[in-house]
Formats: C-alpha cells, structure tokens, sequence
C-alpha cells in the first residue's frame, strides 16, 4: 500500500510487517447469530474452523481463495476484533455437496501475537462479511491492546476494592473494562467494608458507570454527602469501599426507568435507614 506519513495505522501496514502479501490473504467479518456462531465461546473455539471451512458454491471468497484467512469477530458498529488465523489447503472435492464447498482449513500462526487484541473498523458495508485482502487493506487500526489486558469479567460478576478501581480508570491494563463501563448507564452499590453500610448511586446520562466511578477514585467521595463527611473525618476511609453494578440499562432507556431502579434497590437494601444514602 502507499506510503502514509500522517502515522495513521491501516490492516496493510499489518501484513507489510508480517510478509504477507495482500493477494494472499483473506478477511472475514463473523457475527453471531443463531444458525452459527452462537456465542463468543463459539467463535473461539473449534467452532470456528468447522463453520468457517463450510462455503456456499456462490460465496463471497471467490471460486479459489486465497492461501490465509483471517477471522474476526463483530463487536460494537463495524468494529471487528481478530481472533485467529487459518491456512487454506484447497477445497476437499468428496465432501462437496449441491449446496456447499468444504475447505481443508489449518491453523495458523499468523497474527496469533494478535489475537483478541486487534480491533479493525470495518467498511461500511457489513452485509460484505469477506474481503480480500488488497479491500481490506485500507481498513483502520483501531486498537491494539496491551498483551496483559485483564478481560472485563460482566456486569454481574463485577465486585472491585478502592485500590482496584484506582487502576481501572487509569492503567492500561483495564482498557476493556473502561469501553463496556463507559458504554452502559444503571445502578451500583458502594459498600463499606469497616462499617457493613451501603450506598446505591445512579450512572446515567453522558457520565455512566466510567464517569460516575471515575469521580470516586479520583476524590473518595464522588460528592455524596455522606461519604463526604467520611473523607472529611478521614481521607483515607475510601479504602474500605468495594463497588458493585446491580443494574444495568442500555444508553437509550428513559430516565424514569433508571431512577424507579435506584428507588426500589434504595428501599430493599435498606440503604437510607441503616446507609449512606441521605435521600
């Protein structure tokens, strides 16, 4: 591909760096839905060689492939994460059928330094799940995450100390967490390791749960009343705090939704009796 002195990073800049030639390689977009990949274990497992060495006669690599086919993942818009590399050996002509074309597909070593760790933005015609690799070439580099990122474990598994959420806002390490807390609003318990009291807040609006938290590392307190006035009798008493996620809404849901969950979690937790919660 041409030279590029603006430092933007592109998928070609990839394969220059790995040898690869782009006439040999192919790209492919994988979503999940229910008559494939039906879960992201799917998609990483051994799944993915038994459903990507399947082909319709009329599919979109072409009539002879090319020799590498690199496989990514959809997550959010037209982003696409890399998951693996297979080599091409040709079609296996006794399992053709009427309908479909059978790969002799392998494992690769190619781009595995990258796996799960390159997220590309795709062209903005999705339906095309599979490109060449002179089309896909111009595709942006979005990120390429640090090899000792710690995976973000779910909303509901999410249980983190004071310490840890210093780290989350801040190190590298927890890039995934920062993308999938910034991305959801809801409702989240504080709970006070020294005293057993709680604190349901709300995230909601522009801030969600990345910009509400991000308030709390950076001052203990996130001005909360009371948990002001705990900072104030001793700056270090955040420490003791663990944050928890007990709701979450997508972006889009009204604003009474999320205030009537904040109320009912209030009321069953007892948080405004026996809590840090003053209203």
């Amino acid at each position: 591909m041409n030279d590029d002195i603006s430092g933007d990073l592109k998928l070609g800049h990839l394969f220059q760096a790995a040898g690869l030639a782009p006439d040999d390689v192919a790209v492919i977009r994988h979503t999940l839905n229910p008559g494939g990949l039906k879960t992201r274990a799917d998609a990483l497992g051994p799944n993915l060689l038994r459903y990507t060495r399947e082909q319709g006669h009329n599919n979109k690599l072409g009539k002879t492939p090319p020799r590498i086919w690199l496989n990514f993942l959809a997550t959010t818009g037209r982003r696409a994460r890399f998951i693996t590399a297979f080599e091409n050996h040709g079609e296996v002509p006794e399992e053709r059928t009427d309908i479909w074309r059978f790969f002799d597909l392998r494992p690769s070593p190619v781009f595995s330094a990258l796996a799960d760790r390159l997220v590309i933005e795709w062209t903005p015609d999705t339906v095309n799940w599979a490109k060449s690799g002179r089309t896909a070439s111009p595709m942006a580099v979005v990120e390429i995450a640090d090899p000792n990122s710690e995976p973000f474990p779910g909303f509901d598994s999410l249980l983190i100390s004071y310490d840890e959420l210093q780290a989350v806002v801040a190190d590298d390490r927890y890039s995934q967490w920062r993308t999938a807390l910034s991305s959801m609003q809801g409702i989240y318990l504080i709970a006070d390791a020294k005293t057993g009291k709680l604190y349901v807040g709300k995230a909601d609006g522009a801030e969600r749960f990345l910009g509400r938290w991000s308030d709390y590392a950076r001052n203990g307190h996130g001005g909360n009343v009371a948990l002001r006035e705990l900072a104030g009798a001793d700056a270090s008493h955040a420490r003791h705090f663990q944050f928890s996620i007990l709701r979450v809404f997508s972006p889009s849901a009204p604003t009474a939704q999320a205030d009537a969950a904040e109320a009912h979690f209030k009321k069953a937790l007892l948080s405004r009796q026996t809590g840090h919660n003053r209203n």
